[in-house]
């Protein structure tokens, strides 16, 4: 702790020349990894080669280009993608995230990992995913909306309440979600709330959609908790990411008692060992932006690398995919990984962190709070009957705690790490699917 703590000390100095930068690949491509994962658990299990074939494979990519107008009359083309992983279990299922670094074989990751995710939670759906390459931060309100509803027009023919429904992720927003069921809806000539989830209230959107994440976050860190006989709140947590999931798992730790030491978002972090102000430091963010700015508390500046490797009882890796790989698994200093993002954790980490017998809560099970609500919010349109908090809330523990069970059970008893059960449980079902509905013609 020394040595970070000097390293907190000096990037707190340094903090008003810091120059934010994102990477626009990561290192490791994010679909090799997906496949290596598949390819350990498939292994482990005896998987029939054809299975593995059949589901190695994406259904369908789908490459758009999106010219749109700028405010200024100049035309700027942008690139888009919609892929479908697997709609063996039903239709697709899977966000939509505008980012300047997204590229297809992260998009086909992303998918992939849905397909697992919504197979763990034995929800009749597939898996799919989306993402335009923009910088959404550059572009006016008229822009984004024009970019959204081209975008919609052209991804139109694979997406439906019967096809695919695209929900918010990164850089995306229930407005967003609302423009691209209007454009659906017109051209359909009447009103289609299914096409997609994660939208305002008002249009048949969910109470509860947009902190589902973070709340199944907590449900799922209170069940390790329990497993592992910890106190969760005499615990010490620290959040990469502080977004929708990483802000609003923080938000709920802190008003359930518990010590968040340390948070981060695209600028860096902010540190201390006592605990953070969440509600104050939420409050900043959604007025002024970026947590290096924050001057009104004297907490220390550390950078994301150095985030990770902050003492604490359980990490959330709450951003971007390929966060701890084997150049920092063995810096690591807490008991239990949640993961909040999307593949986070390499292959090769993996085996460090099982190792050191860090217990890594896998993403497909930890983050899966997100579309389990999308998936009420999608029954609720189909039926025109919306439930209220409580329910959404109760179903969701339910869900996840079902879930997490299962694993931890067969983690147990076939003496493997929660994320191999979790693929197990996951690729058993759609194993059986296959199997069942056999392949065409």
């Amino acid at each position: 702790m020394k040595i970070i703590y000097k390293k907190l000390v000096v990037l707190t100095e340094k903090v008003e020349d810091l120059e934010i930068k994102e990477s626009t690949k990561p290192d490791k491509n994010p679909f090799e990894m997906a496949k290596m994962q598949f390819d350990i658990v498939a292994e482990k299990m005896g998987l029939d080669e054809n299975i593995s074939k059949y589901l190695k494979r994406i259904e369908r990519s789908l490459i758009v280009s999106i010219p749109i107008i700028m405010d200024n009359g100049d035309l700027e083309v942008f690139e888009g993608y919609r892929v479908h992983h697997s709609t063996v279990r039903g239709p697709g299922k899977g966000g939509l995230r505008y980012s300047e670094g997204v590229f297809l074989d992260e998009v086909k990751a992303l998918a992939m990992w849905m397909t697992w995710k919504n197979s763990l939670l034995n929800l009749p759906l597939g898996g799919a995913k989306g993402g335009v390459c923009v910088d959404p931060s550059k572009l006016s309100k008229k822009e984004l909306e024009r970019l959204t509803r081209r975008f919609t027009a052209e991804i139109i023919n694979v997406i439906g309440p019967d096809i695919d429904i695209p929900a918010p992720d990164i850089n995306t927003n229930p407005q967003i979600m609302a423009w691209i069921m209007d454009v659906y809806s017109m051209q359909k000539g009447k009103s289609v709330p299914g096409v997609v989830t994660g939208k305002p209230i008002e249009i048949g959107g969910s109470v509860g959609r947009e902190t589902a994440t973070g709340r199944g976050l907590y449900f799922i860190l209170q069940a390790i908790c329990e497993k592992l006989d910890l106190d969760l709140k005499s615990l010490k947590i620290v959040i990469q990411g502080f977004g929708n999931v990483g802000g609003n798992i923080a938000k709920i730790l802190y008003e359930e008692g518990v010590k968040v030491i340390a948070v981060s978002d695209i600028s860096g972090g902010l540190f201390d060992e006592q605990g953070l102000n969440i509600k104050e430091l939420l409050e900043w963010r959604d007025k002024n932006g970026l947590l290096k700015d924050f001057y009104e508390r004297d907490y220390f500046f550390v950078s994301n690398k150095d985030l990770l490797e902050i003492k604490c009882d359980v990490l959330i890796p709450a951003s971007i995919e390929n966060q701890i790989t084997e150049s920092n698994a063995y810096n690591l200093d807490c008991k239990v990984i949640l993961e909040g993002a999307n593949g986070p954790t390499t292959p090769e980490a993996d085996e460090i962190l099982e190792r050191r017998e860090i217990i890594v809560v896998p993403d497909i099970l930890a983050n899966a709070g997100g579309v389990c609500v999308s998936y009420f919010e999608y029954v609720q349109d189909l039926q025109s009957y919306f439930w209220k908090l409580d329910r959404i809330n109760q179903e969701l523990r339910n869900i996840m705690i079902e879930a997490f069970e299962e694993v931890y059970k067969i983690s147990n008893e076939k003496k493997v790490t929660l994320r191999i059960a979790a693929y197990m449980i996951a690729i058993s079902r759609l194993k059986k699917a296959i199997e069942l509905r056999g392949i065409f013609p």
